[in-house]
This record gives structure tokens, C-alpha cells and sequence, in this order.
């Protein structure tokens, strides 16, 4: 519509082109810690303000740019690249890209049901319950001590752990028959068919492997570990762990950090001066490296059988190979048996004059009989010995 109230046709390219960058724009999904997810219509640079990280970071959860695996961890947020799981978490939020993918669809789900902290809502009680409410919250801590990351964290290990399980399972139910039916018979459709299982199982093998090097990298440096801590990080830069005298009732009357950091942010206040207690963190790191680490070694399983019925194949040919080449050499060796016969009977055949042939005419018939009567007993011989040896059909 024009300034004066008149209303403008709409250009179909223009039009086009909004509706594309609206549907790019709409490619991210906000958690808060209640569980609620809303759609961001912002670009990258939004995000980059609103996480604090790098550009070079947000490069790495491009889908058009392949990234291998990562989770990285920054000073307010943890980037992670799992597959198609691309997501930034901070100790309040979560930003998933692609939340209308087919694979991400049941991390949207696992998200808006484990996010939210069981027994936060009794917080809102009165004045009159909060001392049952923090003894409540005390005996429930260990139910309740994950962190908002934590959480979100586990939910995407979670996820790709079982995708890439399920991945190798459907691989699995497909390779083991086809490798059976090629040992049993082996033809161009059998082989060519193993030929695709194991090229999928090869890429397959290629993206756990990845995930799993991410993994124990983050198991093997405890740096790397704790800078995943972020209710920490915020906890440890929050006015409540000053050591002035008052902290403690500045942080019971202010509704704005209470709501914004979380019981387990609160309980992990009393380990804040132990920064490198990642005990936690490396217990829900070690669980999916295992799970990771089984899937693996299923791919390994099936490598070393499609290695197995390869070599059982060669032998196959292997075999077929030496029984052709015995059966060229017998009868290469029947054909020189032969080939003297034929040398008598041409001699025989030719218009010589023979001085010892004078009125002997039955010679030259006797030796064409007799030639052909061992060339083809020589002819059965060869014959009954390849049926005996399996090289011809009976």
C-alpha cells in the first residue's frame, strides 16, 4: 500500500525473494528453560550478538559448509555440530537450526519435554513455605542437579548416539543376508549389491568415527571440559559469590537472578572454587562415548565379515581358477597324445611309394583304426577325469 492509502500491485519476483528470506531466516528455534520453543526471524548476525560468539564459530553449524563433528565450548555458549544436529546452548537457552528436518523433529520434541527442571514450579509459593521449599529442594538435588546445558547437552548426544545405532542396525539387517546369498551364489547382481552395503558402511563408519573422536578428545582434556560449565561461568560472575558479608540475602531477594539461574546453577555455587571438578560432565561424556563406542565396533563386526566373505570368495575363485588350468593341461596334454596318432595316419595318407606296403593294402586300414580307436579312449579318459574333478557337468 502506497503512503496515500492506494494500494500497489505486489511484484511476484519480489515477493519470491521475501518469501525466501523468510523461510532462511526461520531456520533457528529458541528454548528457554521453561521448555517453550518460538521461531527466530533474525539473521546471523542477531545470533552472533545474542550468543557472543564468533563468526568463525556460527560457520561451523552452516549446512552448505561440511563441518565434521564438534562441540566446542565458549566463554557463554557451547556450539555444537553433530550430524544434522547444529545447535548453540547457553545456560539459559538453546538455538537449534533446522527444526522442520526430519531428523531434528524428535530433538524438538526431546527438548520441550526434558528442558524444564522437575519442581520448579514450587518456587512460586508463599512466603510461609519457603523453608519447606528449600529443605524440598534439598532432598530432591540430586534429581535435579543437571544443568539447563547438561540437559540440553544430553538430549543431542542422546539423539545422535541413537540415530547413528539405528543407522547401523537398518545397515546390519541389509548386509548380513546379502553377504550370505553372495557366499551361496556368487553373480554380477549379488556382487554389485555388496559393492553399495559396503560403500554405505564405509561413510557410515567414517561419521561415527568422528563423533566418537570428538568425544574422547573432550574426555581426555579437562580444560576443554570445564569450559562447558556455563551455569558456572555465570554463577562464579554474579554479584551472589562476592565475599562481602550480604551477598547471600542480595542473591534470596533478587527475582531476576533467581529466575534466571536455576537450582543446579544455585547448588553448583558451593563447588564454584573447584573449577576443574568435571566429574559430571565426564560421567554423561563417558556414558554416550560408550554407546558411541559399541556402534563402532558393530561397524567393525560387519567390516570384518565383509573382509571374511571377500577372502572366502577369492578362495572360490581361487579354486575355480587351478581346476581351469589342470583341465588346460590335461588336455593340452591329450591333444600331443593326439597329435602323433594324426602324424602316423597323415604319413600313412600321403602318395609315397612304400617298398614295405607291396601288396600289404590292410596296413594303412589297421592304423586308421587302431588311431582312432586310442584317440578316443584317450577323448573318454580326459572326460572322466574332469566329471571327477567337478570341472564339467555330468
Amino acid at each position: 500500500m502506497a503512503r496515500d492509502g492506494s494500494v500497489v500491485p505486489a511484484d511476484p519476483q519480489a515477493m519470491a525473494v521475501v518469501k525466501k528470506k523468510t523461510q532462511s531466516s526461520r531456520s533457528w528455534i529458541l528454548f528457554d528453560a521453561s521448555g517453550k520453543g518460538s521461531l527466530l526471524d533474525v539473521d546471523k548476525y542477531a545470533i552472533m550478538h545474542r550468543v557472543q560468539i564468533h563468526a568463525r564459530d556460527l560457520r561451523i553449524l552452516d549446512p552448505l559448509l561440511s563441518y565434521p563433528s564438534t562441540i566446542l565450548g565458549r566463554e557463554k555458549a557451547i556450539v555444537l555440530n553433530l550430524e544434522h544436529i547444529k545447535a548453540i546452548i547457553t545456560a539459559e537457552e538453546v538455538l537449534l537450526r533446522d527444526p522442520t528436518d526430519d531428523n531434528v523433529v524428535p530433538v524438538v520434541e526431546e527438548l520441550q519435554r526434558r528442558l524444564p527442571q522437575v519442581g520448579s514450579g514450587h518456587q512460586q509459593e508463599g512466603d510461609g513455605k519457603e523453608f519447606n521449599v528449600g529443605q524440598h529442594d534439598l532432598e530432591g538435588n540430586e534429581e535435579d542437579e543437571s544443568p539447563f546445558e547438561f540437559r540440553a547437552l544430553e538430549v543431542a548426544l542422546e539423539a545422535i548416539c541413537s540415530f547413528l545405532a539405528a543407522r547401523t542396525t537398518e545397515l546390519e539387517m541389509a548386509a548380513y543376508p546379502a553377504l550370505d546369498e553372495l557366499t551361496s551364489k556368487i553373480s554380477s547382481r549379488n556382487l554389485d549389491r555388496v559393492r553399495k552395503l559396503k560403500s554405505a558402511m564405509t561413510r557410515l563408519t567414517a561419521r561415527v568415527q568422528k563423533v566418537r573422536d570428538e568425544l574422547e578428545q573432550l574426555l581426555d582434556d579437562d580444560d576443554d571440559m570445564a569450559d562447558l560449565y556455563l551455569s558456572r561461568k555465570v554463577a562464579s560472575a554474579s554479584p551472589v559469590s562476592g565475599s562481602r558479608g550480604g551477598g547471600g540475602a542480595w542473591f534470596a531477594a533478587s527475582p531476576t537472578i533467581g529466575s534466571k539461574i536455576s537450582r543446579a546453577s544455585r547448588a553448583s555455587l558451593v563447588t564454584v572454587h573447584d573449577e576443574n571438578d568435571v566429574e559430571d560432565l565426564e560421567m554423561l561424556l563417558e556414558a554416550y562415548f560408550m554407546q558411541i563406542d559399541g556402534t563402532l565396533n558393530k561397524l567393525t563386526t560387519l567390516r570384518e565379515y565383509i573382509d571374511d566373505t571377500e577372502d572366502y570368495i577369492n578362495i572360490q575363485l581361487d579354486n575355480h581358477r587351478n581346476q581351469l588350468i589342470q583341465l588346460e593341461l590335461f588336455l593340452s596334454s591329450g591333444t600331443v597324445c593326439l597329435s602323433f596318432f594324426s602324424l602316423v595316419t597323415a604319413i600313412f595318407g600321403m602318395n609315397i611309394p612304400y617298398t614295405w606296403n607291396d601288396n600289404h593294402g590292410y596296413m594303412f586300414k589297421w592304423v586308421v583304426i587302431i588311431s582312432g580307436a586310442i584317440s578316443a579312449v584317450t577323448f573318454l579318459l580326459i572326460i572322466a577325469y574332469a566329471r571327477k574333478k567337478g570341472l564339467v557337468g555330468s
